[in-house]
């Protein structure tokens, strides 16, 4: 498949905030909002502020508010107030009136993977109540991303298979690709640098995700695989740890293969661009963008 360009922020464009997963708190909002809000012009949807269970207002107030920030043409950007669970249930429904860029990550992977399906580019990345507590490097690569800047190649800790592969980087969240498979809203990953996170995930429940989408056919053809953050997921007293056990998956695919890249739920997330080209060096452990939102 291949993945159109982008529209791309200038400086104190317009960019929406909406709550398509789970409520936030307040104060960490807050925060990733001033750093925003220190470059473009923010418009919060009023729904974001709704709840409803575990969830930012009913599926009706979530979609509302999206489906109006897909609708607007002067919004140029989408950002996530943060994820949990949610998003998958607004697919349904949606109207997908025009190609503009999501940024989020976790939950948010649900709208990442509709995005891809349709053939368009989002950015997987910190989320508003995320982005206040990033280092400065990482608020920089998130704005040149959302601004069409080119960024450098990020650095992983481990080679899992060695091997050089370009192709497009999709996925995002293991268990929301996992969610996703049989639906009309899961794309195709046939010549794909598939990335994977996760977080709060025991080992086995990855190896089975990882199974589900083996035994589904999701990773055949797969070019190359890029590991994340998998951020507590580790089993109470066990003798193997969560990275051998993805190693040992992964590995198994039999293609280039690199793990530990900063991207996800620890400290640092990284943004990278999603449906744009990649090249994965794994030896090297480097993933090099060769491609941004435009």
């Amino acid at each position: 498949m291949s993945f159109q360009s982008m529209p791309v922020l200038s400086p104190n464009d317009r960019l929406a905030v909406v709550a398509p997963s789970g409520p936030f708190d307040r104060p960490r909002f807050e925060q990733g909002l001033a750093v925003l809000s220190g470059r473009y012009h923010v418009e919060v949807a009023d729904e974001a502020f709704s709840r409803h269970r575990y969830l930012a207002g009913d599926d009706h107030t979530r979609r509302v508010a999206l489906q109006r920030a897909l609708d607007d043409g002067s919004i140029g950007a989408i950002v996530a107030a943060r994820g949990g669970y949610g998003a998958m249930r607004l697919l349904q429904g949606l109207t997908w009136s025009r190609p503009v860029p999501v940024l989020g990550f976790s939950d948010v992977t649900a709208l990442h993977l509709a995005w891809q399906a349709r053939g368009w580019r989002s950015i997987h990345g910190p989320v508003v109540t995320q982005l206040g507590s990033q280092p400065p490097d990482v608020v920089e690569r998130t704005f040149a991303l959302l601004e069409g800047r080119p960024v450098s190649p990020l650095q992983g800790t481990n080679t899992v298979r060695s091997g050089l592969v370009s192709g497009p980087l999709l996925g995002g969240n293991l268990s929301l690709l996992a969610s996703l498979v049989g639906s009309p809203f899961m794309p195709s990953l046939s010549g794909a640098v598939l990335l994977l996170e996760d977080v709060g995930e025991r080992p086995y429940r990855l190896d089975r995700m990882w199974t589900h989408l083996a035994l589904s056919g999701a990773l055949s053809g797969v070019a190359g695989v890029v590991l994340g953050e998998f951020t507590d997921c580790e089993e109470k007293d066990a003798a193997f740890s969560s990275a051998e056990v993805l190693r040992e998956l992964v590995g198994a695919l039999g293609v280039p293969a690199l793990e530990g890249l900063p991207i996800g739920h620890g400290a640092i997330n990284q943004p990278v661009v999603l449906g744009a080209r990649v090249r994965l060096d794994a030896g090297a452990r480097t993933l090099e963008p060769l491609e941004g939102l435009a």
